[in-house]
């Protein structure tokens, strides 16, 4: 059992960390902030110094005095300190396994992970759970971090959307139910091979018995590679089997648990939308939502910003945001997702994936490409003579020249495959910018 009273460090200075940080503090314990990070570049350096003891600019062994370490995800436990803590065998853990150890018992929790669809997946959860009238907060990986909330008091449920990061050490963390989208390549340059990065992903089911639930993607290779580790009680969806959850192809429903669920009173579209419908369904499935709710909440649920999301049609030609296709899994979706000519926009900073695993779907589905960023050359190489693209400096040049090369019905549509860092400031930034193009290109034709 972890008392709040204690010594913390806390290494990383980001929302997670300084969540806990706040937490702890309000509980009279003391924490010690440490990042590498130059003081100069923390915005709010100054006005946690008042409130905290901080290290800036290093990690020195100050972090060591302490009773518990929190590891805030965006720092790997490969660097010296924190490989010097645990071979001191100070408890190391991430702000979810510190949050689970504060929070109220009684409240139930419903994980999800995944390459891709979890943001999507976790928000659709807890609106169907909202509009069936449960106190409910939805946190983690979106929004905000789960000990920012007033998790001591009671829920009905909490929902998580965990990424592999904030699941590496995860100890006594248990969810009613946890969800496992699918498992595609994604932050290979984080982990030492494929395997640490989906054994990092299965680490939501660690601690599960036969008392609570797994929901996996029944299509998925590297889960079937891997579920023999899951000791709950599984249950399933898939595209093309008849599981828990399927799709009907042919009548365009899918089939929950023997309820049949039809795709026009849902938004969302594309197939892997529908995996995440369904693994959303099994989720909530146990709460026992009467029909009609359950089908006013699919009816109400609005497609996440910045996921196949729709900006605007100008001269018949639609623009559409998919900045959080961060991998090439996602741009796969992407392009399954539309029946018309697409231009795609692909590029970003290099997370160690290999391009070529695109090229059948471009050639199928992509009428051109079009590459910016710092994985252009690399992406070259990947489609010279292969496919139709061109490189660009820069995303507005870029979306002009894609705008001039479309006609009316085509998709210009933003799927990196590829993180931010290296011309944006994250995903959101990214897309943000791709909106502003499309509006001043609106004003340009109107």
């Amino acid at each position: 059992m972890l008392f709040l009273k204690q010594r913390f460090s806390i290494i990383g200075i980001a929302r997670s960390g300084l969540a806990a940080a706040e937490k702890i503090k309000k509980a009279g314990g003391y924490v010690f902030l440490s990042d590498s990070k130059k003081k100069e570049s923390i915005p709010e350096s100054a006005s946690l110094e008042t409130l905290y003891d901080c290290e800036f600019g290093g990690n020195t062994e100050k972090v060591l005095d302490t009773d518990y370490i929190i590891l805030s995800p965006g720092v790997p436990q490969s660097i010296p300190i924190v490989r010097k803590a645990m071979d001191r065998g100070l408890p190391v853990m991430s702000e979810i396994e510190f949050a689970y150890q504060i929070m109220n018992k009684k409240s139930k929790v419903i994980a999800v992970t995944g390459s891709n669809g979890k943001s999507t997946t976790v928000s659709l959860i807890y609106h169907l759970l909202k509009t069936a009238g449960y106190k409910t907060l939805l946190a983690g990986n979106i929004g905000d971090a789960f000990s920012s909330f007033d998790i001591e008091n009671e829920y009905d449920w909490i929902v998580l959307e965990l990424s592999s990061f904030q699941l590496e050490l995860i100890k006594d963390f248990m969810p009613d139910i946890a969800v496992l989208t699918n498992i595609s390549p994604d932050h290979l340059n984080r982990y030492n091979s494929y395997d640490d990065y989906i054994l990092a992903k299965f680490n939501i089911f660690k601690n599960q018995t036969k008392k609570q639930k797994a929901i996996l993607f029944a299509d998925d290779i590297m889960i079937k590679k891997y579920r023999h580790l899951i000791k709950a009680k599984i249950e399933e969806f898939s595209l093309i089997n008849c599981t828990d959850a399927y799709y009907k192809k042919e009548e365009n429903i899918l089939c929950v648990k023997g309820k049949e669920i039809f795709l026009t009173d849902t938004q969302l579209k594309g197939p892997h939308n529908y995996c995440n419908i369904m693994s959303a369904l099994l989720a909530v499935d146990e709460v026992k939502i009467d029909d009609n709710t359950l089908t006013r909440g699919l009816k109400t649920f609005h497609a996440l910003e910045h996921r196949l999301e729709h900006v605007d049609t100008i001269k018949g030609i639609s623009f559409i945001n998919d900045s959080k296709a961060t991998n090439t899994d996602s741009v796969r979706n992407a392009l399954l997702s539309f029946d018309k000519p697409i231009h795609i926009i692909l590029g970003g900073s290099e997370k160690g994936e290999d391009y070529s695993v695109l090229i059948d779907l471009l050639k199928n589905h992509a009428q051109k490409t079009y590459l910016i960023g710092e994985t252009k050359e690399k992406m070259i190489n990947s489609f010279q003579n292969k496919i139709v693209y061109e490189s660009f400096a820069d995303l507005e040049t870029a979306m002009r020249k894609a705008f001039a090369e479309s006609t009316k019905g085509d998709y210009i549509v933003l799927s990196p495959a590829c993180a931010s860092f290296d011309m944006f400031q994250n995903f959101e930034h990214r897309g943000q910018v791709f909106k502003e193009i499309v509006k001043k290109l609106k004003d340009e034709n109107s």
